[in-house]
């Protein structure tokens, strides 16, 4: 019974049952797709560790108003009149009118014109300093999904008011996400349409056939649909991030496609070998499929180290991954033993090329990657400080590491990245997100009151503001007080500002007063990320550490090989951080279609270390697994060094353009955010398969020798997992059969 639940057993009984598994995922498909088109996602994330901004607004949401009001700022320009010509005036009127009639969303519209006749404060910030043009605020009731459901039809009405003489444009959360979502889903869409078929292309080039490499696809595809099922369901009860699909079609892609791959090639080659086609499934699912389990494991458990982040961003999109690669690993136990089993030889159809070893001979160390090792570790040490002095200098540009929050100026060209220049050009672009001050206290209390003055006249004598108001909830235990900033949500500035505000102007304005003061906002809030960013980013990185050296030390049993792996996968990722730093914040990426931005997302840094922790495993299970099978049998290093790499460089190789090819994909968007990401994963991954792989990893063996595998006597207690490499060893009488030698060319 037993044998039932290792990854051979699996491997078998699916193998043997292959209609009623491919059945049962099929089912699976089915429900997925039904599940995904209840998917409910989020556009923000939202801090759960309590600070400033967030109680803040919690108090504004608990005792001032329900939730937060839903506005759009309209901006209407003219090259030809001016905001006292009776032209613009009546134009005004006429967007305005339409506007009003759009009840099923815009609850109520404000212009200069109504603002400058009843003489209200701040009617002279609606208009731009030229005359050229002024806003409208339009309010959509305070629920943001509902308002979301109409922002198509609304942004299809700001257009139609567009005449030969007046622009007229729109910016807002509601304009801003439509837009978002769009290019999001059209990203999406594009990334499939060139990884996939680019991706055929490499496992064509690997396999050499046309079926064997039709099969990683489909699997891949099918983790992917029912990893959104399932998602969708986790919806129901957790708010995820609408950039969860996204995570989920990039990271299912590339392990679905790379597991299948490995388990696949393993399989062929033990039918080269002579192997029957049950026994040959079985081999693969205790060998290829057991390393598959491990990386999976790896992966996962890198990925958990988000969730210390008290992050619901990086929460959900960890818990995409996640599902992704469970999925894709439970995938290729399960469906791809099944499948072999009803293709058995015909996988190899149509063969497209002669195999060198067709004759069924075990990999030896006499092929092109055998060589290259050779030649490496003939001068292992002038080859590890090439390869390291080569990491270090791409990690170099991280001095200048610049990490924030993208806005709607990220965004590609578009309507709304237009009104927003124009906002930030004519008027201040920091009345999208102003500050507010909220204070906790007996408002009729003098001392509080005159704190009060204090702060907002501090605010108006300071140049980063502009004019604040005022808002006091009917209990009188609670004021507001809101104030635009000159500058964008997103500038150095800003930042500056807020720490100035939070330090200086509120401890000196209220030093005496019996309230409590927080300020939120836009900048406030992405100050506050930063900050929580920064300070959990090391307790995350200790733990994947630690978590990827306890998994290394069981799975070889050594302890030089986890440092070995840690160092070297800690220089890959300096290596793709540096190259983000050129390819984005330097510009150099531009004559790729990337998009040239100020600063990298905050949260992609810790994201890429967590994922490219667990998909670096990917080849170090596969490879340090042959190499170590070959020393166990030899006792001989630099053999076992040069007959692993000769035995999983094809395949790895493959696998890793695969990746490549598809994190490239989604690096072709026009979504800065997964341009960064996509990039960053290409090229660590790029990096990680070639100059670790092939130079790094055979000096560094070379150099250490006996001593790859050393394991101090008091961790023999140990057990051995021995990830991959070892047939189970089977006699006819036992319940999985023999390894009777398939006859020649037949499939069964």
């Amino acid at each position: 019974m037993s044998r039932f639940f290792t990854t051979a057993g699996l491997a078998r009984r699916s193998a043997q049952r292959p209609w009623i598994v491919i059945a049962a995922w099929v089912l699976a498909l089915v429900i997925a797709g039904v599940a995904a088109t209840q998917m409910q996602t989020m556009m923000e994330g939202e801090l759960t560790n309590g600070v400033e901004s967030a109680e803040a607004t919690k108090l504004i949401n608990d005792r001032l108003r329900s939730d937060a009001p839903v506005t759009e700022t309209v901006i209407i320009r003219s090259e030809s009149e001016t905001v006292d010509s009776s032209a613009f005036h009546a134009h005004v009127e006429t967007v305005a009118a339409e506007l009003h009639g759009f009840d099923q969303l815009v609850t109520g519209v404000v212009s200069y014109y109504d603002l400058g006749a009843a003489g209200a404060p701040g009617a002279d910030a609606m208009v731009a300093e030229d005359g050229s043009g002024l806003l409208l605020q339009v309010e959509m009731g305070s629920d943001i999904d509902a308002a979301g459901d109409h922002a198509r039809e609304y942004l299809d009405t700001i257009r139609s008011l567009n005449t030969s003489g007046f622009e007229v444009m729109t910016v807002g959360d509601v304009s801003a996400n439509e837009e978002i979502l769009q290019v999001a889903a059209d990203d999406l869409g594009k990334s499939q349409n060139y990884g996939l078929p680019a991706a055929l292309i490499v496992l064509v080039l690997v396999f050499g056939a046309l079926v064997a490499a039709g099969v990683p696809i489909v699997v891949g595809l099918l983790a992917v649909a029912v990893a959104m099922g399932l998602a969708s369901g986790i919806s129901q009860f957790f708010e995820l991030d609408f950039f969860i699909t996204n995570m989920i079609a990039m990271i299912g892609l590339a392990v679905g496609i790379d597991y299948s791959l490995f388990i696949i090639e393993r399989y062929r080659e033990e039918r080269r070998n002579g192997i029957e086609k049950l026994n040959a499934i079985t081999v693969a699912g205790a060998t290829a499929s057991k390393a598959v389990v491990f990386s999976g494991l790896t992966t996962t458990m890198a990925l958990v180290g988000m969730f210390l982040l008290p992050m619901t961003t990086f929460q959900s999109l960890a818990i995409g991954a996640m599902l992704a690669v469970g999925v894709s690993v439970f995938a290729a136990l399960t469906l791809i033993p099944a499948i072999l089993s009803l293709l058995g030889d015909r996988v190899n159809w149509p063969r497209l090329r002669r195999r060198s070893n067709d004759s069924g001979s075990q990999p030896e160390a006499n092929g092109v990657w055998a060589r290259i090792t050779r030649s490496v570790m003939r001068r292992p040490v002038i080859a590890m400080v090439l390869a390291i002095g080569l990491l270090l200098g791409a990690t170099a540009p991280i001095i200048d590491l610049n990490t924030g929050q993208t806005g709607i100026e990220a965004l590609p060209e578009s309507d709304i990245k237009t009104a927003f220049e124009a906002l930030r050009e004519d008027f201040y672009v920091g009345a999208l997100a102003p500050v507010e001050i909220v204070i906790d206290g007996d408002t009729e209390n003098p001392a509080v009151m005159a704190s009060t003055e204090r702060l907002i006249g501090a605010l108006e004598q300071d140049p980063n503001y502009g004019l604040a108001s005022i808002e006091v909830n009917d209990a009188g235990d609670l004021a507001l007080i809101s104030v635009p900033m000159q500058s964008d949500a997103n500038a150095d500035e800003s930042f500056a500002a807020i720490d100035e505000l939070r330090s200086n102007l509120i401890p000196d304005a209220f030093a005496d007063a019996p309230a409590t003061v927080l300020v939120t906002g836009g900048s406030a809030m992405i100050d506050d990320f930063n900050t929580v960013l920064n300070d959990w980013m090391p307790i995350v990185f200790a733990f994947v550490l630690g978590f990827a050296f306890i998994v290394l030390t069981v799975a070889f049993r050594s302890i030089v090989v986890p440092f070995m792996s840690i160092f070297m996968n800690l220089l890959s990722v300096g290596a793709a951080y540096g190259m983000l730093v050129l390819a984005f914040q330097k510009g150099y990426g531009e004559f790729l279609g990337l998009t040239h931005t100020p600063v990298i997302e905050a949260w992609i840094p810790v994201f890429l270390f967590c994922v490219l922790f667990g998909l670096s495993m990917d080849y170090h299970f596969f490879l340090l697994s042959r190499i170590r099978e070959h020393f166990d049998l030899t006792g001989n290093n630099d053999e076992a060094v040069a007959t692993g790499l000769q035995a999983t460089g094809k395949i790895i190789t493959g696998a890793a353009l695969i990746m490549v090819v598809v994190f490239g994909a989604f690096a072709a968007g026009r979504m800065v955010t997964f341009q960064q990401l996509g990039f960053g994963l290409a090229v660590s991954v790029l990096i990680d398969a070639t100059i670790v792989r092939s130079i790094l990893v055979p000096s560094l063996m070379k150099v250490l020798g006996k001593y790859n595998w050393y394991l101090p006597s008091w961790l023999s207690w140990m057990p051995n997992v021995a990830i991959e490499g070892k047939r189970p060893e089977l006699s006819r009488d036992e319940p999985y059969g023999g390894f009777a030698p398939a006859p020649a060319g037949g499939d069964d």
